[in-house]
């Protein structure tokens, strides 16, 4: 079986390869950051880990290499089933930062297609997957004699393999849209909006997968078999540097040492008047609807993620709007919904301390400091006078 053909090593084969060194990295970031939202970073991580390892079979094959390593022929193939779950699941996840088993069952695919693999494909000898790398990348050249093997119906399903990975890339796009969209309708913007920057996120990193199911599809109808491959693994290339490109930008490295510097609080903020208004009347909707402020884990980076802005522009927005630190403004809602518990004839019952802690404080006397510092009363007090 001939197998000392010349290595194939072009532009193509060295933007590929940077994309696979980078890739991995990303991933191994992404999969150990201790830092954000672990569960998104999960997903994201083993989306780029499978990517990455998707494209290492494309850049064997396209430079010549897998003749050299035969036993490797498809050995990435059932990862293609898990690139489309794992976007969804981090989209989802990115928001709402929870976990539920259920989400394994997007994997059924994927394990289903590996255990196939498994019994039919990767124990064939060598003279196979010679055959069957020759038919994706040469087909010009002769093949081995062989013994004729019939998988039935596994066979049929590996036909349309391209196929069936297609749609299930463009029912996971479609899906992921409609999460989307709902996700800023939410908050009340256009899915069009810049103004939500986890958000934002989120739809570049839909736009990403979605650039790259369009241009599977494109390339697959133009070159047949997998000839065109080495092009959607260039495009890759370039989706992985752009993230990696983000992740730089928002890194808090080029603020190091600004903290020495004696600037003007907020002068080189970047925050507008449209934005500040617009997260103002949000964040008056959030607090009326969502009541927030009776979690005792009440916080200004969890305030702000959910109205996804900084937690430095969301501080700037409560001292410049509304004079006030965001334990003042914290403090203002916990009594206005602590002074209607103390006087409401259901409530009669409930000692101090127990309304204390169901408006979020913790202990009675930070909640008495507070109530007496906004309305000039103790607790007991108030409902004494207004009985």
């Amino acid at each position: 079986m001939p197998v000392n053909h010349p290595l194939h090593i072009d532009l193509f084969a060295i933007i590929i390869l940077m994309g696979v060194v980078q890739g991995y990295f990303l991933a191994i970031f992404f999969l150990f950051t201790p830092k954000g939202n672990k569960i998104a970073h999960r997903y994201l991580g083993l989306f780029l880990f499978a990517l990455s390892t998707c494209t290492v079979e494309v850049l064997l094959s396209y430079t010549n290499y897998m003749f050299k390593m035969l036993a490797w022929v498809d050995f990435a193939e059932p990862l293609n089933f898990v690139l489309a779950p794992l976007t969804y699941l981090y989209l989802r996840t990115f928001v709402s930062e929870r976990f539920s088993w259920k989400q394994l069952l997007h994997f059924v695919p994927f394990a289903f297609y590996l255990v196939c693999m498994c019994l039919y494909i990767y124990p064939l000898p060598d003279s196979f997957k010679y055959n069957s790398y020759l038919d994706a990348y040469h087909p010009e050249m002769p093949f081995v004699k062989n013994e004729v093997l019939d998988w039935g119906w596994f066979c049929e399903i590996r036909d349309y393999v391209n196929d069936i990975m297609f749609v299930q890339m463009v029912i996971y796009v479609a899906v992921g849209f409609v999460e989307l969209k709902k996700q800023f309708e939410k908050v009340g913007l256009s899915i069009f909006s810049k103004e939500n920057y986890s958000l934002s996120w989120c739809r570049t990193q839909w736009l990403s997968f979605a650039s790259i199911v369009l241009l599977f599809l494109i390339v697959k109808r133009t070159f047949s078999s997998d000839l065109g491959d080495h092009i959607l693994s260039a495009h890759i290339t370039f989706i992985i540097y752009a993230i990696s490109f983000s992740v730089i930008r928002q890194s808090d490295f080029f603020r190091l040492g600004e903290e020495a510097k004696p600037v003007k609080k907020y002068e080189k903020s970047t925050l507008t008047d449209e934005i500040q208004d617009q997260t103002l009347a949000r964040l008056e909707i959030l607090m009326q609807e969502e009541k927030l402020y009776l979690k005792e884990d009440f916080s200004l980076p969890s305030l702000a993620k959910k109205l996804g802005v900084s937690p430095h522009h969301l501080s700037q927005i409560l001292n410049e709007s509304l004079g006030q630190s965001f334990f003042d403004y914290a403090a203002q809602w916990r009594i206005a919904e602590a002074k209607k518990l103390l006087v409401s004839s259901e409530s009669q019952h409930i000692k101090i301390e127990e309304i204390a802690e169901m408006v979020g404080y913790n202990s009675k006397s930070a909640f008495n400091t507070a109530f007496k510092k906004i309305v000039g009363q103790t607790p007991s007090q108030y409902r004494k006078e207004e009985k």
